[in-house]
């Protein structure tokens, strides 16, 4: 339930974020969000971020059908026509 929670309140998630913000073990997070992809529950997307030059392979977790709230502030203008 601590992934879900952390996936609620962050939006989209990375792998290793998830793990540190929950204190759970990389490849227990990484086997629970696999069995939770396979039902639908969240959406797994695999990417590659380059640290100064050098490639970093991690998932990206977000929630199935889940989309945070907006921020604050005005809204555009509807188009004239």
């Amino acid at each position: 339930m601590e992934i879900i929670e952390c996936l609620r309140k962050h939006g989209q998630r990375l792998d290793f974020e998830i793990a540190e913000e929950t204190g759970i073990a990389i490849a227990s997070v990484r086997e629970r969000l696999d069995a939770m992809a396979s039902t639908g529950a969240v959406i797994a997307c695999k990417v590659t971020r380059f640290e100064q030059g050098k490639p970093s392979d991690a998932c990206l977790y977000r929630m199935a059908g889940y989309s945070p709230p907006g921020s604050a502030g005005r809204k555009p203008a509807p188009p004239t026509t």
